[in-house]
């Protein structure tokens, strides 16, 4: 019910009400913060979006160019001034009621709510961890083992998933399986990268206990219908798990439409250090802990707040919640323009990987095919060219292909050839056709076609 009376503000009204309450008691002065905040974060969405970064990036690494958001994205410049004053000032520990430590205190209540407000969700349903892998092991440990004590005597708890899901979510179950602590029900993902509720739905049975199918896939960028598959195993009270590592700042991750009981955020992926994530947690479900120790993160991960990074995040939070629209068109933009690049020199030899409907689609992934090219062999190339990821890993004895290719079963000739191409939000246009130029002449060059 809570949760159905729940209208968050936007990011900047959140952040900028916090600031105000916390600065002075007056009305001209919470106004006055407000007002600034907000325009600090319209001044982000003119100013971000499509804009080259201004840090050393360039003079570091030279003339390479970055096409790997999906793997990591560069840290946002409004989140390194976000940070900076945990580097020296404040150095406090939040747990401490002393000048020194409220502030640092005060940190963690406001990244907190920067999630909130981006996700839609109650702040106390942030619980900060270190990672996705912890995010995802925390969930899925967590949700069977409050699910073991409800099913009747004799009973394995049975664990729902896909076969493109990221190593943390497999290899957790694996270990699981294994151990003899769960059943798993891999589901096959269709050609395009994606399940149906209706393949959920199917594979339910009485021992079911918890469903964990990403939100979209790193790879081919395929979206899955997860709110359908909520109402599935909301019905059936089921737990549902989703890792939603690389929808942030792609596509719009709203709790209430999503339904979703568990859900992993990751920071690295949306402009955040490495290091820093987060776990929501529905109200009403009670996880076991799963670091013991001091009370922190509600008494369920313990350890002293990690605030640099979290404070990292949660401005992370809220660039990308103010910039989302802008930011997902020039992502798309970007992406388009390098994929007709690619069309325009090769012609039927380029296939694209993932959905082909826009909507079912990461608007920054293009994995595509070229046909009698090796990928690998051709990064390998342009290694201090262009930054980008291979569907296969080549050596002396052939080709490992990735498991998300052989799960939607692309053909061994194509998989070899694919590549990876992840924009972001400081991707350029130029940036873009110097991209494009550089793996156009070394995939003809292995062509033989220069």
């Amino acid at each position: 019910q809570d949760r159905d009376k729940l209208i968050l503000a936007a990011a900047a009204g959140v952040v900028a009400g916090f600031l105000a309450s916390r600065l002075s008691s007056s009305s001209s002065s919470r106004v006055a913060v407000a007002s600034t905040i907000k325009a600090s974060v319209g001044a982000a969405a003119r100013s971000g979006v499509g804009q080259q970064l201004p840090t050393v990036a360039r003079r570091v690494h030279g003339s390479c160019l970055y096409l790997d958001y999906n793997a990591t994205t560069p840290i946002f410049p409004e989140v390194t001034d976000a940070m900076l004053p945990f580097t020296g000032d404040h150095f406090g520990n939040p747990s401490s009621g002393h000048a020194f430590g409220r502030p640092c205190k005060e940190a963690v209540v406001l990244a907190r709510q920067q999630l909130a407000a981006l996700l839609q969700c109650h702040p106390d349903e942030i619980i900060f961890t270190s990672c996705g892998s912890e995010s995802d092991n925390h969930a899925i440990r967590g949700a069977v083992e409050i699910a073991r004590t409800r099913l009747p005597r004799g009973l394995v708890p049975h664990v729902i998933t896909s076969n493109i899901e990221h190593p943390a979510v497999e290899e957790c179950l694996r270990a699981m399986q294994d151990r003899g602590e769960i059943d798993v029900t891999p589901l096959q993902a269709d050609s395009e990268g994606c399940v149906s509720a209706s393949q959920v739905q199917f594979a339910i049975t009485d021992a079911t206990v918890l469903v964990t199918i990403m939100h979209s896939n790193n790879e081919i960028g395929s979206l899955q219908p997860i709110g359908e598959i909520a109402d599935i195993c909301a019905k059936k009270k089921i737990l549902l798990h989703t890792d939603a590592a690389q929808s942030v700042g792609k596509v719009p991750v709203r709790i209430p439409e999503m339904g979703a009981d568990l859900v992993t955020i990751v920071g690295h992926k949306f402009g955040a250090p490495k290091g820093i994530a987060c776990l929501f947690v529905k109200r009403g479900i009670r996880l076991p802990n799963f670091l013991f120790g001091g009370g922190q993160e509600q008494g369920r991960r313990a350890g002293t707040e990690n605030v640099l990074l979290i404070a990292g995040i949660g401005k992370a939070a809220e660039v990308v919640a103010g910039e989302l629209d802008s930011l997902a068109e020039h992502m798309w933009s970007m992406r388009s323009r390098l994929l007709e690049r690619l069309r325009t020199a090769f012609g039927s030899r380029v296939s694209v990987n993932g959905p082909q409907d826009r909507s079912r689609l990461l608007p920054n992934t293009l994995s595509v095919s070229i046909e009698g090219v090796k990928a690998g062999e051709l990064l390998a190339a342009l290694g201090d060219k262009v930054a980008a990821s291979a569907g296969a890993a080549c050596h002396s004895g052939g080709a490992t292909v990735s498991a998300v290719l052989r799960a939607i079963q692309l053909p061994s000739n194509l998989a070899v050839g694919t590549l990876r191409l992840s924009v972001g939000r400081h991707t350029t246009g130029d940036e873009i056709d110097q991209c494009a130029d550089a793996i156009i002449d070394e995939a003809k060059r292995q062509l033989g076609q220069r």
